[in-house]
């Protein structure tokens, strides 16, 4: 293992967890079973499994969802039984930018809205390869208008993967003032967020064997069915290289077993420097994805409790 940003301890931003002895055991089954399909190619067709794998996330009791059309973008709320109406997170889903659907993420969602205590909106933003770059960004930007129009005063946005990209390029289009908006935009989080198209973080090498899912080859094929052409440093495409500096409060969670490692820790690394109020967390032997093992890792239960906290504690700082 490589000596890593957070190895050297010295940076009071990045927060380290430690590995616990049954998330141990419950993550090393599950890289036997994922380890045959490792690096394999995926199309299209694997949609139907990969939205079914989100859908098997442990659901609530205390959520209602309802399906609606916000800024022209089809999607569900979800709706936890007590929350405040005048604040909403906007959730953008994972699935590097080829799969996912918003009623699958469903269930996730609803442990991130049921913990900060507002709804959360999550869009059916239009997949690559059928709508690569930029249709997934005019949606979500669509989307977001829509709820501005709604009277809302405080938005959070939150995302995952591939989402978590997304979540990060809207904050920086507000912050610019490309996006203008009446209510505010008082945090992003983002679990594991791919930030830098280029595929030049150090861990696809460094954390190679330890990640059970995504290999570089594997995911530039979905990369470039998303860019379509378009060059992986352009500042919509990896946040990484776009404008960091006027950002909300930001949280991001990632796995130290992720290939994806490298892109949270350069992210917030340089959001600090441009002045943002970032952390990171830092989940030891946790892979891609580890959030949507709530009800099985503790580390899951925790980064969601973290970010269920974060959201609430920003949210209501900026309320009138």
């Amino acid at each position: 293992m490589d000596s890593s940003f957070t190895d050297n301890a010295s940076s009071e931003f990045v927060i380290t967890h430690p590995l616990d002895a049954e998330d141990a055991t419950i993550t090393a089954r599950m890289r036997a079973s994922a380890s045959s399909s490792k690096g394999k190619p995926w199309g299209i067709t694997a949609r139907v499994a990969f939205d079914a794998m989100m859908e098997s996330i442990l659901p609530r009791d205390d959520v209602a969802f309802e399906h609606d059309t916000v800024g022209g973008i089809r999607g569900i709320w979800v709706h936890p039984a007590y929350c405040r109406s005048d604040e909403v997170i906007l959730h953008l889903h994972g699935g590097w930018f080829n799969f996912g659907a918003a009623d699958a993420f469903r269930h996730f969602v609803a442990h991130i809205a049921a913990r900060a205590g507002v709804s959360a909106f999550v869009p059916d933003y239009r997949l690559a390869p059928e709508d690569p770059f930029p249709a997934a960004i005019q949606d979500m930007v669509a989307c977001y208008k829509g709820l501005d129009q709604r009277a809302i005063q405080r938005i959070a946005v939150t995302g995952d993967s591939a989402g978590g990209n997304l979540a990060l390029v809207m904050a920086s289009q507000i912050a610019s003032g490309e996006v203008s908006s009446k209510a505010s935009l008082a945090a992003v989080a983002a679990f594991s967020p791919v930030t830098d198209l280029t595929l030049s973080s150090a861990t696809y090498e460094t954390r190679a064997d330890a990640e059970p899912f995504f290999t570089r080859a594997q995911v530039s094929d979905l990369v470039r069915a998303y860019l379509g052409g378009v060059d992986p440093a352009h500042p919509l495409a990896s946040p990484l290289y776009g404008r960091l500096a006027g950002l909300p409060p930001l949280s991001v969670h990632v796995g130290d077993d992720e290939v994806l490692l490298d892109d949270s820790r350069r992210y917030v690394e340089r959001a600090v420097e441009a002045g943002v109020d970032a952390r990171l967390d830092v989940w030891m032997g946790m892979p891609h994805g580890f959030a949507g093992g709530v009800g099985e890792l503790k580390a899951a239960s925790q980064a969601l409790d973290a970010v269920g906290m974060f959201l609430t504690e920003k949210l209501q700082a900026v309320a009138p």
